[in-house]
Order: C-alpha cells, then sequence, then structure tokens
C-alpha cells in the first residue's frame, strides 16, 4: 500500500494511503496484506445482513450433505472482503468504481480459511470526460492459505491525478 505523511501544520503528521494515477503501471502486482481469517460468525451476519437463505452458508447439517462436506463462505462475502482488501492499493483516493466484471469463484472458500488477495494493473489511460483523472482497469484474485484461487475479477476505478484527490482540496 502506497503510503505518505504531510505535513498539516508545523509538527503535525497525517498518514496519507492509496495512489494518484501517476503511480499506477501496467504490469505492476500489488499484495494486500494481512490476510483475513473468515469465521463463523462473519459468514452468518453477512447472509442476514444480505438477506442470504441458502442453507449452505448457515445450516452445518445442511452442508454435511452437500459435496462440499460443510458450509460455504457466501460468495458474496468473499468478493467483498476482497474488494475491501485492495481498497489501500488500488482505490483510496479513487472517485469512484467504474465497474466490476469477470467475477469467478474457482474454488470454494470455507469457514477457518485465510483470504489472501492480490491485484495487477491491466490497463490505464486518461479519462475522456474528466481532464484531472484517468481510468485504471486491475484483476484481484483472491486465494486461500495453500494458494487455490478462490475468487478473481476484474475491476475499473476513476482516479484522480496528483493533487486532485479529495485529501489534496479539503482539510479534514
Amino acid at each position: 500500500m502506497t503510503r505518505s505523511i504531510k505535513e498539516v501544520a508545523p509538527n503535525v503528521f497525517r498518514a496519507s494511503y492509496g495512489r494518484y494515477y501517476e503511480e499506477f503501471e501496467v504490469g505492476h502486482l500489488y499484495q494486500h496484506r494481512p490476510g483475513r481469517s473468515i469465521t463463523e460468525t462473519d459468514n452468518i451476519w453477512f447472509t442476514l445482513l444480505t438477506m442470504n437463505t441458502h442453507p449452505l452458508h448457515f445450516d452445518n447439517e445442511y452442508g454435511k450433505g452437500t459435496e462440499f462436506g460443510r458450509t460455504l463462505v457466501a460468495s458474496g462475502f468473499t468478493v467483498s472482503v476482497l474488494g475491501g482488501m485492495s481498497v489501500a492499493d488500488v482505490s483510496q483516493k479513487a472517485i469512484a468504481n467504474l465497474g466490476w466484471t469477470d467475477i469467478k469463484l474457482p474454488a470454494p472458500l470455507f469457514v477457518g480459511d485465510t483470504l489472501y488477495g492480490e491485484s495487477e494493473v491491466l490497463s490505464k489511460r486518461l479519462s475522456n470526460s474528466r481532464k484531472n483523472a484517468g481510468i485504471v482497469e486491475v484483476k484481484t484474485t483472491g486465494k486461500n492459505q495453500h494458494g487455490t484461487v478462490v475468487c478473481e475479477y476484474k475491476r475499473t476505478v476513476l482516479v484522480p491525478m496528483r493533487g486532485h484527490a479529495v485529501e489534496d482540496r479539503i482539510d479534514y
């Protein structure tokens, strides 16, 4: 994660996170750390919050009867945690997420697994509609503690150029 320190007053310093458009380079790979170990509570709360009624995510006896032999972490939770993990490296300074595509879940994530993420910069270009921003596309991949890919997707983000992020314009 890109972190810088800005002096906001004499002897007063503030951390700043994220990247400006100019700091992204095609081919760079950002490994998002720390990882996130998934608990049963995480999974059950997420299914309740999102009204996901599939018993495969919260009924252990039902899960035992499936080909997986146990309950699965809800796929929406996997995508959400992975997205959150990538914020400090990819979108901390972003103006907006423009899209998520090609979401794949090639292997299950289970309660007790630890999720690790990484994002590769696929492309970048200047915005046609915003003179002080650019569009960055990344491919984010989530792996469990064994290195098995459990989730991947492409994400497109509108990112400000240096000097044009919210934190560059306001004092908070």
